[in-house]
């Protein structure tokens, strides 16, 4: 690397040093307290899939010994035979005899359960066991039951009744006194039945027949004292009449205020003038007296006042008007006497309305008690009905069946000639020994499962630590493809993966792996990496910082190299420094050579330039390696001098990534990360110890590390 380029790297030279000032550190993180896991159907899914191989051992090696068992065992021959008996008609005839619930073909109305019980009980066994006996004495109760099954077939209304025994003979033997006792019993219950049904029956018609006399004399009374046949009818005519009212009672109201205001206008003068004016006499006397002032103003002007032509016209004029006065009066106390009589007459027409209007209101206020009186004696009535019409129904058919042939049960299939059953119950303990099996396989898997003090989804890590995810790299994927492409070498592949995995120096086997060439499954892990961790400052961009794990083997060094590469592609100038100098795996990653590094620099006065290396792939990716080994790492990388480096560093490059020990148990990572953006915890899933993790989290609530985040591998 030319001087040019980093200028500030040979300053070293000249003893001059700007140490890198401490970054601000986080607080101590507040872990939260470990949740509760319910493990959902998915998880069980995935330890099935994760503890296949043991399920399957496991399995086989049980089964193994179940079939070994099974066909090296010696049964006794046992024989078993049946009979199917038909215990209801398909008509289902007996529902008569329910005089409660409709009548229903598709439903039983016999407790198989409890009809079992009943056939299997000493009542009906004891003289089953009194005619065996004369043949096979020895035979009891218990044993009797012990060997007899009896259940019913599916939803049908068919019974099997099976009995098994080492001696055909006796089994068919049973059987067939078993279904003739069976059949027998049937009979003798059936007719029991019906009997008791129609003496039932008669008990208690008359009782009903008098409830139904009783509700219509009720319902006859009821409608002959209010004239109530039907509520809906009845509401509607009282509405209508009190509509009816209410335009009566508005019509008079508009009549008597018409009155009342005649009577007042024959009060006052101009009133009177009105009235007058439709006075047909009065108007005609006026006209004659207006007429005649006309002719003596006109005489006057000609005549003389002792004229007697003028003297006769106003003698003629004085003799009409007192006639014209008495007309006007008359008139005028005809027509008030009139209007009072109306008014009276209105008055009491408004009264009647009233009383009207108050009587029908009552009666609305009646309908809905009347109506729902009416309904409860119509339901009554109905219910009554319909319970007279159903017994009346019931002992109709009950008379019909007791005249006709009693049938009880039916034995649609006799008991057969006996067959071995010991082939069927070594099938049936195979079976029964393929699902202990499968139980003690799944039980070893979930039992090994229970033990390991691992993560085995990224889930339950993040539930488990508090800090942010920042990604998940499918690393194993890749060392596969790294174990692939190393298959020449004259190492074996296991041993590559190996020193992958755990940090080992045994190997200095190069492995080298182009950009372009990684997945892109891979490639999308490691871009979202970087992107998340440029994303967690807001305000400034993350320049440095350490990638460390809880312990070792985690995949720290493959990420941190993979993670430059990833920064180098998006643009960046990275330099990858290796401060792991216990375990240094950098080198191996780039292919390199381990002759001097990071350690040279601390302990010598080599040039920087000397030690920096580049990929030829990418030329804006520098990496130091760790150099030789030294016997006090601390003292190296706690020194001045590492400070200035950090420093320099930090200002010649965009992003500086340093590849650190495991901070379990080691103070590497506490003496670099305060002078970095902070630190980038890698976890294995399915690898890291739980309990090592957790011994680490108290470890950090007493060293404050600036955790950036985490980044998980699985």
């Amino acid at each position: 690397m030319s001087e040019q380029s980093y200028p500030s790297l040979n300053a070293e030279q000249n003893g001059k040093y700007k140490p890198l000032s401490p970054q601000p550190q986080a607080m101590p993180v507040n872990w939260g307290e470990e949740e509760e896991e319910n493990f959902s159907i998915k998880d069980w899914l995935n330890v099935l899939k994760r503890r296949s191989l043991v399920i399957v051992g496991v399995s086989m090696a049980v089964m193994t010994f179940v079939v070994v068992n099974v066909m090296l065992s010696k049964q006794p021959r046992e024989y078993e035979s049946n009979f199917l008996m038909l215990v209801e008609p398909i008509n289902n005839d007996t529902e008569s005899v329910n005089i409660v619930q409709d009548n229903n073909p598709k439903t039983s109305t016999l407790d198989y359960d409890s009809q079992i019980l009943v056939l299997k009980s000493p009542e009906l066994m004891t003289n089953i066991l009194e005619q065996l006996r004369v043949s096979y004495p020895n035979i009891t109760y218990q044993s009797l039951l012990q060997a007899l099954t009896i259940n019913r077939l599916g939803e049908t209304k068919i019974i099997d009744i099976r009995y098994r025994s080492e001696d055909p003979n006796q089994v068919k033997a049973v059987l067939d006194v078993i279904s003739k006792d069976y059949i027998e019993y049937s009979q003798k219950r059936r007719q029991t039945k019906l009997r008791q049904g129609l003496q039932f029956i008669d008990k208690q018609l008359p009782s009903i027949q008098s409830r139904v006399n009783q509700i219509q004399q009720e319902l006859q009374i009821f409608r002959q004292r209010y004239n109530f046949n039907n509520p809906d009818n009845q509401g509607d005519l009282l509405d209508k009449q009190a509509n009816s009212l209410a335009e009566a009672r508005q019509n008079i109201n508009l009549q008597l205020t018409q009155v009342r205001n005649q009577l007042s206008l024959l009060q006052s003068d101009n009133g009177k003038t009105t009235v007058l004016n439709t006075a047909f006499l009065y108007q005609k006397l006026l006209d004659q007296v207006t007429e005649l002032n006309s002719q003596i103003a006109t005489e006057s002007t000609i005549l003389q006042d002792a004229n007697p032509k003028l003297q006769t016209l106003k003698e003629k004029r004085d003799s009409l008007i007192p006639v014209l006065q008495q007309e006007g009066q008359r008139f005028l106390s005809v027509r008030e006497a009139e209007l009072k009589t109306q008014l009276q007459s209105l008055d009491l027409q408004s009264n009647e309305i009233a009383k009207l209007e108050t009587q029908v209101a009552q009666q609305r206020k009646q309908v809905p008690i009347l109506a729902r009186r009416y309904t409860e004696i119509q339901r009554k009535l109905q219910f009554a009905n319909e319970s007279l019409n159903r017994f009346l129904s019931t002992r109709e058919n009950l008379e019909i069946q007791i005249s006709q042939t009693e049938l009880g049960w039916q034995l649609i299939q006799p008991p057969l000639q006996p067959s071995l059953v010991t082939a069927s119950s070594r099938v049936r303990n195979l079976i029964i020994g393929f699902f202990i099996s499968l139980a003690a396989g799944i039980g070893v898997a979930l039992l090994l499962e229970k033990i390991d003090n691992s993560y085995h989804s990224v889930i339950k890590l993040k539930k488990k630590i508090n800090f942010p995810l920042l990604g998940n790299v499918p690393f194993d994927n890749e060392v596969k493809a790294l174990q692939s492409r190393t298959s020449k070498s004259k190492f074996f592949p296991i041993k590559i993966f190996n020193s992958l995995l755990e940090g080992s120096q045994d190997t200095d086997i190069s492995i080298a792996q182009e950009y372009s060439s990684y997945s892109t499954e891979f490639l999308d892990a490691l871009r979202f990496l970087y992107t998340n961790i440029q994303q967690i400052k807001p305000d400034s961009q993350v320049r440095s910082l350490v990638v460390s794990s809880v312990t070792p083997g985690d995949g720290k060094s493959i990420v941190a190299f993979y993670l430059a590469q990833t920064a180098t592609a998006m643009g960046l100038r990275v330099l990858l420094v290796d401060a792991n100098l216990r375990q240094p795996m950098v080198h191996n990653l780039a292919n390199l050579k381990n002759l001097w590094g990071l350690s040279s620099l601390l302990s010598t006065n080599l040039p920087v330039s000397e030690v920096i290396h580049k990929l030829p792939s990418m030329e804006q990716l520098s990496l130091i390696t760790a150099g030789p080994a030294p016997d006090d790492p601390i003292k190296l990388l706690a020194s001045e001098k590492m400070k200035q480096l950090m420093a320099d560093f930090q200002d010649d490059y965009d992003l500086v990534i340093y590849d650190a020990p495991h901070f379990f148990g080691l103070s590497d990572v506490s003496v670099l990360s305060p002078y970095t953006d902070g630190v980038l915890m890698v976890v294995r899933v399915g690898k890291t110890d739980a309990s090592v993790i957790e011994q680490a989290l108290d470890y950090l609530r007493i060293l404050p590390l600036n955790i950036l985040g985490v980044v998980s591998n699985s």
